[in-house]
């Protein structure tokens, strides 16, 4: 209990960590560098999914559970990116009042940590205890990116450094609360496991084709993400082996 607890706060404040450097940095940072990042951060992502999700589900319940979990997970991202609002990070229309647009950057992005929370909490539910410290791991370095671009967002439309970096943070905080829920409903009832882990396999499939890799190639940048999609593989691979 104690393990997956730090394990989630490690991986949800990684995002407020990731903002840091938004307090000393210039408002602007090259779109070349964003793509970077992002490209960079679904590698992790798609090593962590391939390399210890799927193989552990596989392991726990079959090809059947596999199946299910990662087709649920695949279904519920669905439906949070048709009920939620997708603000492009990038390419905002004008005009939005900024206490509207604000809350939908805070629940747009709340709502995609739900299910990289209950990843967390259901690999350490698994019977390999390094799993769940390696998807921990790999959550937190996604998330890194991920803070610095939100609060990078966030000053863009007036908001303070100081309030952009605190907005980033929280949005991070959900992941602790979805980390214990998942570890628990699959510590109670144990045949949820495999599920549990495709699920999380499933959305992180998800979130990598449909946001990270079309979202790093939306500038011309394609060449340059493909060895940061690479790097990000092997340097999760090197991390997976080392600890």
């Amino acid at each position: 209990m104690e393990q997956v607890f730090i394990g989630s706060i490690l991986s949800a404040l990684s995002t407020g960590l990731g903002a840091v450097p938004i307090l000393f940095l210039a408002k602007s940072i090259t779109h070349r560098w964003r793509d970077i990042l992002l490209a960079f951060s679904a590698g992790i992502m798609m090593a962590a999914s391939m390399m210890s999700l799927i193989p552990e589900a596989l392991q726990a319940g079959g090809f059947f559970a596999l199946t299910v979990g990662l087709f649920l997970g695949v279904l519920i991202l669905t439906i949070l990116e048709m009920t939620v609002p997708h603000i492009d990070l990038e390419h905002t229309k004008k005009g939005i009042a900024f206490d509207e647009k604000a809350m939908l950057i805070i629940a747009a992005i709340t709502l995609h940590n739900i299910p990289e929370g209950l990843s967390v909490g259901v690999s350490y539910a698994s019977n390999a205890a390094e799993t769940g410290n390696l998807i921990a791991l790999a959550i937190g370095l996604q998330n890194a990116p991920e803070g610095f671009l939100v609060a990078l967002f966030l000053i863009h439309q007036q908001i303070g450094r100081w309030k952009a970096f605190m907005i980033a943070t929280l949005t991070g905080a959900v992941e602790i609360v979805t980390s214990l829920l998942g570890f628990y409903l699959t510590s109670i009832f144990r045949q949820l496991v495999p599920y549990g882990l495709a699920f999380a396999a499933g959305a992180m499939l998800f979130i990598i084709y449909k946001e990270l890799i079309p979202e790093s190639h939306g500038d011309g940048n394609e060449r340059t993400s493909t060895y940061s999609f690479i790097a990000g593989i092997l340097f999760m691979i090197f991390l997976a082996e080392s600890f």
